[in-house]
């Protein structure tokens, strides 16, 4: 990545939900929406959302884009919209949800580039590792100015206020407390229960981990805590076998 804008939304949708009577209801194995459907709702939900921000003087136009404050111009750039394809990518979660959380992780809790890719920097110029896509991935090096180094990354700062993660339904704050263990109960699912359920601080190391910090590393002789000097109201020795 070379820091581009390039604002997405992911989304993660249950697979069932519960009706008015409170039981469970699934699709039943066939899969949530057809493509062409999803995308053509977004694309009509969005941009009329966009109308309605025009409308209402909540949109702020610089640079190339203050030609759209004219609201004839407007119109033409909704019009070109409208008639664009666009596309919506949805797929089933083959390796459980756990492999989506992980794979969005990388998106919702990173920053805009890592320390390790700036190779170098002068006086005017910045120096940084990117991924050339073209040529299958490989990693090349491409210097910028430091001014539109700074602003490509300003561009990847969520402005104040801004919620990355938001949750709805069954996840919203309102009701994921009761209702998601009602859900559970229904599915009569345990492996929906956390593994550190009920857990001291050793044994969630050790689930984690694979780190049982109760054994000595170096002989594998029981660990055990050291005792307070009688003289001593404190003491900062680590534990020992």
């Amino acid at each position: 990545s070379a820091m581009n804008y390039h604002p997405h939304i992911h989304t993660i949708v249950l697979g069932g939900g519960l009706d008015d009577e409170n039981k469970w209801k699934e699709t039943g194995g066939i899969f949530f929406l057809p493509y062409g459907v999803i995308s053509k709702v977004f694309r009509g939900k969005y941009l009329d959302e966009l109308k309605s921000l025009w409308n209402d003087s909540k949109l702020k136009f610089h640079g190339t884009a203050e030609k759209y404050q004219n609201s004839y111009r407007f119109k033409e750039l909704l019009d070109k919209c409208y008639e664009k394809n666009w596309v919506t990518y949805c797929k089933e979660t083959f390796n459980g949800a756990q492999s989506v959380i992980n794979y969005l992780g990388k998106y919702t809790h990173r920053i805009a580039i890592s320390n390790q890719r700036i190779k170098s920097m002068t006086d005017t110029t910045v120096t940084y590792a990117v991924k050339d896509y073209k040529n299958e991935g490989c990693w090349k090096e491409k210097t910028i100015s430091g001014e539109e180094f700074i602003r490509r990354f300003m561009m990847h700062v969520p402005p104040k206020r801004f919620v990355r993660i938001r949750h709805y339904g069954l996840l919203s704050c309102r009701n994921k407390r009761k209702k998601i263990t009602l859900c559970r109960n229904l599915l009569g699912c345990k492996k929906y229960i956390s593994t550190l359920k009920n857990l001291n601080a050793v044994e969630m190391i050790k689930v984690l981990y694979h780190i049982d910090v109760c054994k000595c590393s170096s002989c594998g002789g029981n660990m055990v805590s050291p005792r307070k000097d009688k003289y001593s109201s404190s003491f900062h020795a680590h534990m020992r076998c």
